[in-house]
């Protein structure tokens, strides 16, 4: 013991010696260093909590998996961590999703955050929960230990969801009247074997098929003669009710196969109206998150998409927790159904049905409108499609891809997404543009010739009758003299009547030269033209009306060429504005939407319901309007107006004008054929009436007697008249229009 205190004694004076010494050799004292504290600074959990939340509200699955922990990121692929909050989220139909973090607690090590999720759901409303996440401190940063009850507490342990439905029959869509135009209902898919009808009663059956279907004969035959013999020639569909009334006769047939099934059945198809579909693999995810089972059938163009949320109704659900072993629990959510709504549309069916006949299978559009509130009343497009052949239950379904990759696109709705230059009707709103610059009034005159030489000789251009002159000739070499003449001195109404091409482009050069060159396009676009008309229910294009850049492309496009593109459906919304004294209404084709009681079908209060839309008003004044209307009545009242043969015997007075556009193809131009009626008949409004077919020839030798046809059918029930190239009304013979004066 001694020992040991002496030498601990020795060990302090050693120290303290050692520190009272001064140092060796630079004289500076010697200092036992200050130690440095170092501070980590923790970071925050709530921080963490909220990129995590933040990057879920976004479904960024991505962003969210580098911040689980190692652990979780051990025993889970990224894959599989998506896919699990994917099929939770569809499960629940979450469509969007909102958090608040309510606290954290945060150790040396470890931390927790309580929070709270709202799941909204298209089904079920709010699914509410509140979660708490754990947090691991690894290479500086906070990450969580996941699973899934991080998703929804209930999943904890393995469990996952599983949503059981009951699915509301689709709403229907009926026309003003009530008549059935969409429906659920027993259908015929009818088809011929190729071969198989005795060749002396080909004729009518042909005709029995054409009036049940709406496939015109001549279409019948060449399907029919271009099948190898055996094979089933699919020709289209009638409701069983429509068979049955006409069963004796079919029966007696050989060769006609009627396969029966029960569908949703589209007793007049038009692609305003639209086609229904399964939903597609790629689309099962977005619309499971809308609360669809992904079973039904949606709408994929048209009324039937526009609708949707109408005639979808909503699906009853019931959401189980499933275990491990399959056993499933007591569901944790529920929705009952809501029926369908039903649609109405402003479309008269038998007009709609009778108009796509009347285009007597020439590919082009027609648009009828009431004159004085914007309803449609018809909307054609050639070639038509068959809505019935997308259901899979139709045995004439082997047909739709033939259908679909048509290359005359029968899908496409010309009459509102059809982009075409105008022609000759284009000259409405030149002789507006004309009458409102003060230039030109309805006295003014020009000498209509063949030739239009204002723009030097090296760009001359030509009328109608020009073009006339050189048909005849070529047609008939021993002519010593045209039988078409210039025009010749013309009024500025007088112009119109005669459609002369030289007038509106003496008008369209003198606004370029006098510094007004946009006056026409200007009066063009307050004509609704170069926009969309705001239909809404259906797809719709806004066409183009240029500018012009010098004197040649202003002559052009005050006769509707250059790059002026339109849809029928403008040009009858500002025909109708021109036929009612100005104003513009929004074209609708939804009538009302009825909602569907349990006990009293239709019954409800209607959900929506029609009421004319004016967006706005012709910049033209009422004296010059009258003018324009005037002359569009001397079109077709006058002898030497250019659709004055057409009309000759119509007991309704119409109004009107001829367009003939160039296509591309110099000897088929587009025909066009635009008007009103002005009958004034109690409880049968008038109308407004566009007509275009492509790639056809003058405006007065095709869309003119399409046009009289739909104001026979509109004012008499059906067709009074036979076209020039029919031998009778629906019989096509090879096309020998009357010869007339037929104009742009």
């Amino acid at each position: 013991m001694k020992l040991l205190r002496w030498l601990n004694l020795i060990l302090v004076i050693s120290l303290l010696t050692a520190c009272a010494r001064g140092g060796v050799g630079n004289g500076n004292p010697t200092s036992i260093p200050t130690p440095q504290i170092v501070t980590t600074r923790t970071p925050s959990a709530e921080a963490a909590m909220r990129a995590y939340l933040d990057a879920q509200m976004s479904e960024d699955f991505a962003a969210m998996y580098p911040m689980l922990n190692q652990a979780t990121q051990d025993s889970l692929s990224q894959e599989d961590f998506t896919q699990r909050y994917k099929n939770a989220l569809t499960a629940l139909s979450v469509n969007e999703m909102e958090y608040s973090i309510l606290s954290t607690l945060t150790n040396p090590g470890n931390a927790q955050a309580a929070y709270r999720v709202i799941y909204r759901s298209s089904l079920y409303g709010d699914i509410q929960r509140e979660m708490t996440a754990h947090f691991n401190l690894e290479a500086g940063a906070w990450r969580i230990q996941w699973d899934d009850s991080l998703i929804l507490p209930e999943l904890a342990g393995g469990y996952r969801l599983l949503s059981d439905y009951r699915i509301p029959a689709r709403g229907d869509i009926y026309d003003r009247n009530g008549n059935p135009l969409v429906t659920q209902t027993e259908a015929v898919a009818l088809g011929l074997i190729a071969g198989g009808v005795p060749p002396e009663f080909e004729e009518s059956l042909f005709s029995e098929l054409w009036r049940l279907t709406g496939v015109r004969p001549e279409v019948i035959r060449f399907a029919y003669e271009n099948y190898p013999s055996g094979l089933y020639v699919p020709i289209g569909e009638a409701s069983q009710n429509a068979v049955d009334k006409r069963f004796a006769a079919l029966s007696a047939y050989s060769g006609l196969q009627m396969n029966p099934y029960t569908s949703r059945y589209y007793f007049t198809a038009s692609q305003a109206v639209g086609y229904t579909q399964t939903i597609f693999p790629e689309e099962l995810e977005s619309y499971r998150r809308k609360g669809y089972s992904g079973g039904e059938r949606v709408g994929k163009s048209g009324i039937e998409k526009w609708g949707e949320p109408y005639l979808a109704g909503k699906n009853e659900a019931r959401l189980y927790l499933v275990d491990a072993n399959g056993n499933i629990g007591n569901p944790i959510a529920q929705t009952e159904s809501k029926p369908a709504d039903s649609i109405y549309l402003t479309i008269d069916r038998d007009l709609q049905a009778q108009a796509q006949q009347a285009m007597d299978g020439f590919p082009g559009a027609i648009v009828v409108l009431e004159r004085d509130t914007g309803r449609v009343l018809a909307m054609v497009s050639e070639p038509g499609l068959d809505a019935n052949l997308f259901d899979a239950n139709n045995y004439n379904n082997i047909n739709l891809s033939n259908m679909i990759n048509n290359p005359a696109q029968p899908l496409y709705n010309r009459a509102a997404q059809g982009q075409y230059p105008l022609g000759s009707v284009f000259k409405i709103i030149t002789m507006a543009a004309a009458l409102e610059s003060g230039v030109f009034t309805p006295q003014s005159t020009y000498d209509c010739q063949y030739d239009f030489t204002e723009l030097g000789p090296t760009h001359i251009l030509h009328d109608w009758t020009w073009d006339r002159c050189q048909k005849e000739l070529k047609e008939d070499p021993t002519l010593e003299q045209c039988k078409t003449k210039p025009s010749g001195l013309l009024t500025l109404p007088e112009g119109l009547m005669r459609s002369c091409n030289p007038w509106f482009m003496h008008i369209g050069l003198n606004l370029f030269t006098l510094g007004r060159g946009n006056a026409i396009s200007d009066m063009a676009r307050s004509f609704g033209l170069g926009q969309a008309t705001g239909i809404q229910q259906v797809a719709e294009v806004t066409g183009q009306i240029p500018n012009a850049g010098d004197g040649v492309q202003a002559t052009s496009i005050a006769i509707g060429q250059s790059d002026v593109r339109v849809t029928p459906l403008q040009v009858a919304v500002f025909t109708a504005a021109v036929g009612n004294g100005g104003t513009l209404y929004r074209p609708q084709i939804v009538e009302k939407i009825q909602p569907v009681t349990t006990n009293a079908p239709l019954s409800g209060e209607a959900i929506l319901t029609f009421k004319p839309e004016a967006q706005g008003v012709l910049p033209v004044k009422p004296e010059n309007l009258q003018v324009i209307q005037d002359a569009m009545r001397s079109v077709v009242e006058h002898p030497r107006g250019t659709a004055y043969i057409r009309f000759s015997g119509l007991t309704i007075p119409i109004a009107g004008k001829t367009g003939t556009a160039e296509s591309g193809l110099p000897d088929y131009p587009h025909s066009w054929f635009t008007g009103y009626t002005l009958a004034n008949r109690p409880g049968k409004p008038d109308i407004a009436i566009v007509v275009l077919v492509e790639n056809k020839g003058e405006g007065s030798e095709y869309a003119a007697p399409i046009f009289r046809r739909i104001v026979e059918i509109y004012f008499s029930g059906r067709p009074q008249s036979v076209y020039g190239w029919e031998s009778s009304i629906g019989v096509i013979r090879p096309p020998t229009p009357q010869g007339s004066e037929a104009t742009p």
